[in-house]
């Protein structure tokens, strides 16, 4: 079984999926973009399982900060320019667990990743 966190360190609701593996005694990787790195790989890898609409974090402060241009032409080919550049615009944490994958974090959704 492997399990893999991806996310932002200093993200709150990446820290409340953490806390919640670390207290049912799950291990799991925790691959944080900025220290760990982000390319157009991993991208296209979510983007394999998510539409690159779900990915986008639209409630971050970095998509506030796009130009209008840079919102008006998203796609799935512009916004993996987009989240190398600014990795706060993909929605966190992502959790790979036995190849299911998640976006966000919800305990009840949590529980039944792990059939607990």
């Amino acid at each position: 079984m492997t399990t893999t966190l991806y996310g932002i360190s200093n993200c709150d609701t990446v820290k409340k999926a953490q806390k919640w593996l670390q207290q049912n005694n799950l291990p799991y990787t925790f691959h944080d973009y900025r220290k760990d790195g982000l390319d157009r790989n991993l991208i296209e890898h979510f983007l394999a399982h998510f539409a690159w609409s779900e990915l986008l974090n639209k409630r971050s402060t970095s998509f506030r900060q796009l130009s209008t241009q840079q919102k008006e032409n998203l796609s799935a080919e512009t916004v993996i320019e987009l989240f190398i550049a600014y990795p706060t615009l993909i929605k966190r944490p992502l959790l790979i667990h036995n190849n299911q994958y998640q976006l966000g974090f919800k305990i009840d959704t949590y529980n039944t990743v792990f059939s607990l």
